[in-house]
């Protein structure tokens, strides 16, 4: 499989070197400074770059025909668009806040804890998440996800990062030197306290779980998740 990485920081680092492991070939390297991407010789494109980049990246993948699946965050204000695209075009789009195979099971998980606590107000809810300083968004693309699927099963309406009001769920993002990535969620009552923990140990998590993937999207049409590759959910 020739294989564009789109975005070629601390990630697309470990992803290549993942990559390669599999016996596929690296075709492509974008960075952030690239304007042109010459996607002739690419079966599929893995987008990690940065979120003013990701949009144009995938759209350019989507015009050329070429499976394209994004790890890459803080852009999905324009989303629907990529989808609308991907429908017109008949392509491939596969976008996920995280593509940790542990981080998807822990999805399900919080939303299995969700449904439980429906109907419990005695416990106030709250997410923790911490990443490497690096890291441009906050809070991180999986923690809002978390919060999204907490939100559908209780009275909150939306999430805020920093002091909550009522209504809203809190997310605290916090960014330290040299963490892959942890995110905690909390249900704390007067009397006791219930918490869901996911920690990386490395980023290698993330890249395997990224070029399987790019694998299962080969030659596949339509807008997926990665649900869909786990058969999860």
């Amino acid at each position: 499989m020739k294989i564009a990485l789109l975005g070629y920081g601390k990630m697309g680092k470990v992803i290549e070197n993942i990559a390669l492991q599999r016996h596929h070939e690296i075709v492509l390297k974008v960075t952030s400074k690239d304007n042109a991407i010459n996607l002739s010789d690419v079966d599929v494109a893995i987008d990690f770059s940065i979120p003013t980049m990701a949009a144009s990246n995938i759209t350019s993948c989507l015009l050329a025909d070429v499976p394209v699946i994004s790890g890459t965050t803080g852009w999905l204000d324009q989303y629907d668009h990529v989808v609308e695209l991907c429908k017109e075009k008949d392509g491939g789009f596969l976008y996920a806040s995280n593509f940790s195979i542990g981080v998807n099971i822990f999805f399900e998980i919080n939303k299995t804890l969700s449904k439980l606590m429906k109907g419990l107000p005695q416990y106030k809810t709250s997410i923790e998440e911490i990443h490497h300083t690096q890291k441009m968004d906050a809070p991180s693309g999986t923690a809002i996800s978390l919060a999204e699927d907490i939100i559908k099963n209780s009275e909150y309406t939306n999430w805020s990062k920093g002091i909550p009001m009522p209504d809203e769920l809190g997310i605290t993002a916090k960014r330290i030197d040299d963490v892959p990535g942890t995110h905690e969620i909390k249900y704390q009552s007067q009397v006791d306290t219930i918490q869901i923990k996911h920690t990386a140990h490395n980023r290698e998590g993330f890249a395997f779980g990224a070029v399987i993937a790019a694998e299962w999207i080969l030659g596949k049409k339509g807008v997926f998740s990665m649900k869909d590759v786990l058969n999860i959910g």
